[in-house]
């Protein structure tokens, strides 16, 4: 079956960076765009931003220029280098596909506070 394993977050100051990864295993990797999400507390998940095998990442407006998402194909892994890191973006973080989505994974937490 799918399996998502996220990893990565912790504590960091405000403007700080942190680099998370989803190893997943169950299906064909390298066949599908991969998104990061994030769910804040009391607030619904939302997309942070989509890496296919070919293009450059898409990415949500509040973290555009901060964020970077990168894949390895060979290691099945998905990666958010997230700088700049703003007490806003304390979060859940999650990847899954783009739709209809897998089961999620435990998510990683990101805690952005001095």
């Amino acid at each position: 079956q799918v399996q998502l394993v996220e990893s990565g977050g912790g504590l960091v100051q405000p403007g700080g960076s942190l680099r998370l990864s989803c190893t997943a295993s169950g299906f064909s990797f390298s066949g599908y765009a991969m998104s990061w999400y994030r769910q804040a507390p009391g607030k619904e998940r939302e997309w942070v931003a989509t890496k296919t095998n070919t293009a450059v990442g898409n990415y949500a407006d509040s973290v555009k220029g901060r964020f970077t998402i990168s894949r390895d194909n060979v290691k099945n892994t998905v990666y958010l280098q997230m700088n700049s890191l703003k007490p806003e973006d304390t979060a859940v973080y999650y990847c899954n596909r783009v739709s209809a989505y897998w089961a999620w994974g435990q998510g990683t937490q990101v805690t952005v506070s001095s």
